[in-house]
């Protein structure tokens, strides 16, 4: 497994507060990594370093095999580069089909020339269908999007994030509002993709996190405080006083 992603050293502040504090953190291609964490913990700024949204005050954050910065990226030029992210809220064309919000999302050059000639060939067909096949959304493709289930908007934002071919995708509490068969049907649909790919899941349900069965790095105060399987970082006394407050 070589390292497809690595943070060294970062940390960043807000009037004052340092919300990511000498932040080192690196993932494999492919792996499964959960972050979890208590609220203010750094979860989320860290994948706004990681997308381009924010810029670090110190640190390195390498990408690749050639370890290029993303310091000097954009967060157009970090998506194209294959860095994907999903939101904790779904965020699909809900008046389109399925089918349709693949199709947008498929990796294609931008441009208003490519807009005024977009067709849909065979091989972008063929993509779709198998985007649908492997969220588990076959049978719905020519349903409007806004009638899915919370569960099935997920899968399909999942989707479109696969529609756009990338290496890394970082998916922020992907359980959150969803039944239990919703979220094993997730739990499932990470693992798969963590055999090809590298997942970063933000959470904070700890039956999700267990049914994922990965890797798991626990943030507090900006900091990386331990690293592990759930039973060993959740055994360490100084998450259990992060958790507990004690």
């Amino acid at each position: 497994m070589s390292t497809l992603l690595e943070v060294n050293g970062v940390s960043v502040s807000f009037d004052g507060f340092k919300a990511i504090n000498n932040l080192s953190f690196s993932i494999g291609l492919p792996e499964l990594r959960a972050v979890i964490g208590p609220n203010g913990a750094g979860k989320t700024t860290f994948m706004d370093i990681v997308t381009g949204k924010t810029r670090p005050d110190v640190g390195t954050v390498r990408w690749g095999e050639m370890g290029h910065s993303l310091l000097t990226r954009s967060e157009a030029q970090i998506a194209r580069e294959g860095i994907g992210r999903k939101f904790q809220r779904p965020t699909v064309f809900e008046d389109q089909s399925v089918r349709d919000n693949l199709r947008v999302a498929l990796k294609k050059p931008r441009g208003p020339f490519s807009a005024m000639f977009d067709r849909v060939t065979e091989a972008d067909h063929a993509r779709i269908e198998e985007i649908a096949a492997e969220i588990g959304l076959s049978d719905q493709l020519d349903r409007t999007s806004g009638i899915l289930s919370h569960g099935q908007k997920q899968w399909l934002e999942i989707g479109m994030l696969l529609a756009q071919d990338p290496k890394l995708l970082l998916v922020d509490e992907p359980a959150a509002g969803m039944t239990t068969d919703e979220r094993n049907h997730t739990a499932d649909l990470l693992k798969r993709l963590a055999r090809s790919h590298a997942v970063v899941v933000v959470e904070h349900d700890m039956e999700f996190v267990r049914r994922l069965d990965c890797r798991v790095t626990v943030l507090h105060e900006g900091s990386v405080i331990a690293e592990g399987s759930l039973e060993h970082v959740m055994g360490i006394e100084r998450v259990i006083e992060v958790y507990l407050g004690r």
